[in-house]
């Protein structure tokens, strides 16, 4: 948003501070597209949207190198189907981009070592320097480790000396030069800048070195999963559903025959590795598993094509898991958010029946009955997210609620925040930057001037000696942060807060 409202495309400002974390990419492609198609939702979702597709078919095209069609298509759909997969483009973070980046560079790594073709080590080169753009040094160690262990159990040792990897580090250091540049102008050439209490911070240093070594230790970041050395096991159970169950036991077979050298190594190593990095992470989110999707879905495809285990017992396994999906999500749309629209209550009975012919239909065996199955239930699971499930949650979101509330009777340019509070949907629905308000802004004599707040901060604003007129207000709760408490309809009212914006009309 600050990009695209000042033309700033150099400095990473949040809420009118500097921002120290990721790097440009993401915040590039959202401002382009705002530019293109407005302040919207679908703005700022579409470029995801289009690496999303762009990680299916690398998904596809690296189960192809390394398997055969088969593999990569039934790959290619299963990342598709995902839970967090499809969820990174509802939720949109750097995920979505960072899996496409690992997934398009393993399989141009992949092809290189192949064919050692310089179009593949330019298309490495490309997926690891886009991945650095979009969130640092993890997208260039995920590809490259598995490319190591790819090229140990072919036993290629020649393919290590190939002089076209120059190619790929020339490229990747000229790709990922504009955030380099970025971070030397933003805070090399500012060493008076101060965040997170440091002054004299050395913008390249940081995102070349620092940015993944401060998340991994826990520096300066810190999530409540910190000491769960479980976190991975259990994360990845929901993330990856439906086909998490069978992930496991796609594993598991692997490792028992791994020195047998029976599969190639990548998948395994790749997602063994991972893990055990989140697993002694200081900071950990749930959405940091996205980027062994890729790997993930090519072994579980080849294990389900080539397993010794009978059919039946994987139609078995994925119907169980996907009624039990099925019931988590009646329970949060029949009775924690119930369905209210005829039409859309018809269209869930219709895409229930499809589900349910998959299930009983005798003419399909029973492999292609549980994908079709896993994927049937994922649709359905989404369409009622999307159209039921989501649009009810927005509405305890109290900034883009008053956002809507004030349109035609508040001009946003004069809203400013008290101390603290902090409104991001707010901002992104009037398409403005958050202004903090101090005594100075009023002294200026504008007029009029408008105060967001949450209401607990009513009687200290009264003590500051501002007299409040009109108040818009509405009910608040930060909705990325889902309690059971909340989803119980009987004591969500308790678990409340109030936004207000009110009308400053003088100081006592």
């Amino acid at each position: 948003m600050h990009m695209y409202l000042n033309r700033d495309y150099v400095n990473l400002v949040d809420a009118g501070q500097d921002y120290l974390d990721k790097p440009h990419l993401l915040f590039w492609l959202c401002a382009l597209s705002y530019k293109i198609f407005g302040v919207t939702s679908f703005a700022y979702r579409f470029p995801s949207f289009l690496f999303t597709l762009l990680c299916v078919y690398s998904v596809y095209r690296l189960g192809r190198s390394l398997y055969n069609k088969e593999v990569g298509k039934l790959a290619a759909l299963i990342i598709a189907s995902a839970f967090a997969f499809i969820l990174a483009n509802n939720d949109v973070r750097m995920d979505a981009i960072l899996t496409a980046c690992v997934a398009f560079a393993t399989w141009q790594g992949v092809e290189f070592i192949q064919h050692k073709k310089p179009t593949n080590a330019l298309g490495l080169a490309t997926g690891l320097a886009l991945g650095f753009d979009t969130k640092g040094h993890i997208a260039v160690f995920t590809p490259l480790l598995g490319l190591f262990f790819y090229i140990i159990y072919l036993r290629k040792w020649k393919t290590f000396l190939n002089w076209k990897w120059l190619i790929a580090l020339v490229g990747f250091a000229a790709l990922i030069f504009p955030v380099l540049y970025c971070f030397y102008l933003q805070y090399n050439l500012h060493p008076e800048k101060i965040v997170r209490g440091r002054d004299h911070i050395n913008g390249i240093k940081f995102i070349l070195f620092g940015q993944t070594v401060e998340r991994f230790k826990g520096d300066s970041f810190g999530s409540d999963a910190k000491n769960d050395y479980f976190f991975f096991f259990h994360s990845f159970l929901w993330a990856f559903l439906p086909w998490s169950i069978l992930a496991y036991m796609a594993i598991i077979g692997r490792l028992k025959y791994f020195f047998k050298r029976e599969d190639e190594w990548l998948t395994p190593a790749t997602f063994i590795t991972i893990a055990i990095a989140l697993t002694v992470s200081g900071f950990k989110l749930p959405h940091y598993i996205n980027i062994i999707f890729p790997a993930t879905a090519v072994m579980t495809a080849s294990w389900i094509l080539v397993n010794s285990l009978k059919p039946k017992i994987i139609f078995i396994i994925q119907s169980g898991v996907c009624i039990l999906i099925l019931f988590l999500v009646a329970l949060l749309n029949a009775w924690a958010f119930p369905i209210k629209n005829l039409l859309l209550i018809f269209s869930i009975v219709l895409l229930l029946a499809i589900v349910f012919y998959f299930l009983r239909n005798q003419q399909f065996s029973y492999l292609p009955k549980a994908l079709c199955v896993s994927v049937a239930a994922m649709v359905v699971s989404f369409f009622l997210l999307n159209t039921n499930f989501y649009p009810q949650l927005l509405k305890y979101q109290g900034g883009n609620e008053l956002a809507k509330k004030i349109k035609g009777n508040v001009d946003p340019a004069n809203v400013y925040f008290w101390k603290d509070n902090y409104s991001s949907s707010f901002n992104f629905y009037t398409a403005t930057e958050r202004k903090q308000f101090d005594d100075s802004i009023f002294l200026k004599g504008k007029k009029p001037l408008w105060l967001l707040f949450d209401r607990n901060d009513s009687a200290e604003i009264r003590r500051s000696g501002y007299k409040i007129g009109l108040i818009y207000s509405v009910p608040d709760f930060g909705i990325t942060r889902l309690n059971l408490k909340f989803i119980n309809p009987v004591t969500r009212e308790d678990e409340l807060q109030e936004m207000q914006l009110g009308e400053i009309t003088g100081k006592e």
